[in-house]
């Protein structure tokens, strides 16, 4: 066997047990009738997987079929419509769990497994390369979810909601999206950002968190700018949109900034400045750097917080 073929081979045996396709139930009279698939993961050896939120938002029953056919009930533990992520758990005991990875290791070009149950057809594979990293995606709901992992592995519905695995059958992604009649553009959140959300949701239930109102794309920091203004950064956040009304638009943040530094800390992924919008910066003034014409400016910025969605 050649080398490509082995080593995609190894990867999706390391990940397969853990896959599991979902099946979201609403109730008609007597009878819970099917009402739409997905796809999720075990992470824990306990139970808990992932999976997206739309695949199971507002879901009368959910069951999942593990990978030797079995069918078992799962309970919703919470949803992130935000990041649309959801975590399920489930009494299931043949299966090993996902091992997660480290998305801030990905490097664009690197070989890349997508994992699933698309148009209900069991463990699917599909494999393509990162194309970009650190996107931010707006649904067709209209939400922006940040930390984006963008790839060309083929996705289609019932993928969503599955891992997205690198060559070591480690996950890096929870796919989540493609762009309708777009080829090559699919999208996975970053497994960074997944158990960052998975820690509160299993603790809490639900995730509180500030909001700013902007889009980003992780850029290389020219050196010279860097150099002039003694900045440790070597990447930063491109401005790429600024909701409007929202507190980036109030504090004079603009299209095309460069975001260097959240309370002078700097920031060189938007999975950093994620990780800072904690519930305890809703309502109180912040410090926000952004290089704007080669000029570093720091403006004020109130944080509000994201409000659950319906």
């Amino acid at each position: 066997m050649d080398p490509f073929s082995s080593l995609i081979i190894q990867a999706v045996e390391a990940a397969r047990t853990s896959l599991v396709k979902i099946e979201r139930l609403k109730r008609d009279g007597k009878k819970m009738l099917p009402n739409g698939t997905g796809s999720g993961f075990f992470f824990s050896s306990d139970g808990y997987l992932f999976t997206n939120s739309h695949v199971i938002h507002n879901a009368e029953q959910l069951t999942v079929t593990l990978h030797d056919g079995t069918q078992v009930d799962a309970e919703l533990i919470g949803e992130d419509q935000d990041t649309d992520l959801a975590v399920l758990k489930a009494t299931a005991s043949d299966f090993k769990p996902a091992k997660l990875g480290e998305a801030s290791e990905l490097m664009i070009g690197q070989l890349v497994i997508a994992l699933g149950n698309p148009y209900g057809f069991h463990h699917t594979v599909t494999h393509g390369v990162v194309s970009a990293l650190q996107r931010t995606l707006r649904t067709e709901s209209g939400r922006l979810i940040d930390n984006v992992i963008q790839t060309d592995a083929p996705l289609n519905p019932g993928n969503s909601g599955g891992p997205l695995i690198n060559t070591d059958g480690e996950v890096v992604g929870v796919n989540t999206a493609t762009i309708m009649h777009a080829q090559g553009l699919c999208f996975a959140i970053s497994i960074n950002t997944a158990k960052h959300i998975a820690w509160q949701l299993i603790r809490f239930g639900k995730v509180k968190r500030a909001w700013l109102g902007i889009s980003t794309q992780q850029v290389d920091l020219l050196p010279r700018v860097a150099s002039f203004h003694h900045l440790k950064n070597r990447k930063a956040l491109f401005v790429t949109s600024v909701e409007s009304g929202s507190p980036a638009a109030k504090a004079g943040v603009n299209d095309g900034d460069f975001i260097i530094a959240f309370n002078d800390v700097p920031l060189e992924s938007s999975d950093e400045l994620f990780k800072m919008l904690t519930e305890d910066k809703i309502g109180m003034f912040q410090h926000l750097t952004v290089i704007r014409n080669t000029e570093k400016v720091d403006l004020r910025i109130t944080p509000v917080e994201v409000k659950k969605r319906a």
